[in-house]
């Protein structure tokens, strides 16, 4: 069965928060689906990582460019895995796919967005109930995540 983190923004947005995690999932070894709610956000996602940093690189790419099968970061607004992916990231309220494909699914919200807070305890709620590990982790008043359950 799939790990599943929950992870609450309270203190830095997506943007900022992503990149780095996914920085450790390539370090891992790990290949990574970022899944967004909508296509709009998919593409700022996109772009968003690209420009992040001027010292280094996130290789990535979008499930609508060439080569998506090839890439270790693939930015959808599908449930597909097309870059066989063992890790994978739901954002911007985005509707998970079926977890049983993946080591690791992670679930960021905007603690600041209630759609996205009321989003994230249904899939929590559900998920428990089916079985599933589940942890919670916020980020304290530094930014840095802190495991509550």
């Amino acid at each position: 069965m799939s790990e599943v983190l929950f992870y609450h923004l309270t203190e830095s947005k997506l943007e900022d928060a992503l990149p780095p995690l996914l920085d450790k999932s390539l370090e891992r070894g790990w290949r990574v689906v970022v899944q967004t709610g909508d296509a709009e956000r998919r593409d700022a996602i996109d772009t968003h990582l690209w420009t992040f940093r001027e010292d280094s690189f996130l290789p990535h790419g979008t499930d609508e460019q060439a080569f998506a099968a090839d890439q270790p970061v693939l930015v959808t607004a599908t449930p597909d895995n097309a870059n066989a992916a063992n890790v994978r990231f739901i954002v911007a309220g985005a509707v998970p796919p079926p977890l049983d494909a993946y080591e690791r699914v992670i679930f960021m919200f905007d603690g600041y967005d209630q759609a996205e807070v009321e989003t994230a305890r249904e899939h929590w709620k559900r998920l428990k109930g089916e079985g599933h590990q589940l942890t919670y982790w916020q980020q304290d008043t530094d930014g840095r995540w802190m495991k509550k359950a």
